[in-house]
């Protein structure tokens, strides 16, 4: 593979949906996890090559589009209860800051809203590297994640368990694994 060099990376960038993940996991019943994702979203990202720290990104996440594989989970879940997607029909991330950790580590920086509420946040990203499709695009991967309070949002519901806990834990871990294409 051929090294694409930094100065080709700068431009305006838009996430590939096709090739792209925005993944969550919760805990369920104190026991195990359940892994779910977001079918419909949207991003654009302006990277700088040479300084990453002028980089930015917009990433707006349709709630609806919830999936965890269980159409009655995904129903409880659009509900008022947990996203109340009819009320709040989009999750929007729209980053304020980059810091480089290392040559491919970096902290994005920014605000995520939920349900109108709106916490800064701050996300590690892997740089997984850069290549041109067989389409000639140039594309470039992250991969990164980030734990956040549910109830930091308004995503309050529960249900107590008999033998004590609780159904839904609060730490939910927002997950992203980013293809995106560098636009003409």
């Amino acid at each position: 593979m051929t090294e694409i060099p930094t100065s080709e990376l700068t431009g305006t960038y838009t996430i590939d949906p096709a090739h792209t993940e925005i993944g969550f996991v919760a805990r369920h019943a104190m026991v195990t996890k359940v892994r779910g994702a977001f079918k419909e979203f949207e991003g654009t990202a302006y990277l700088d090559g040479e300084d990453p720290a002028r980089s930015t990104a917009t990433v707006t996440i349709k709630t609806a589009s919830i999936d965890t594989r269980n159409e009655q989970r995904d129903g409880h879940l659009r509900t008022n209860d947990f996203l109340d997607a009819p009320t709040f029909p989009e999750i929007t991330f729209v980053s304020t800051r980059v810091e480089t950790l290392d040559a491919t580590h970096f902290r994005l920086a920014g605000d995520l809203t939920i349900k109108e509420t709106t916490r800064a946040i701050g996300i590690e990203f892997a740089y997984q590297g850069a290549a041109r499709d067989p389409y000639g695009n140039l594309r470039v991967g992250f991969e990164g994640s980030v734990p956040i309070s549910r109830k930091d949002y308004g995503v309050n519901w529960n249900a107590a368990l008999e033998g004590g806990g609780v159904l839904v834990g609060d730490k939910v871990l927002l997950e992203f694994e980013i293809s995106a294409i560098k636009q003409a």
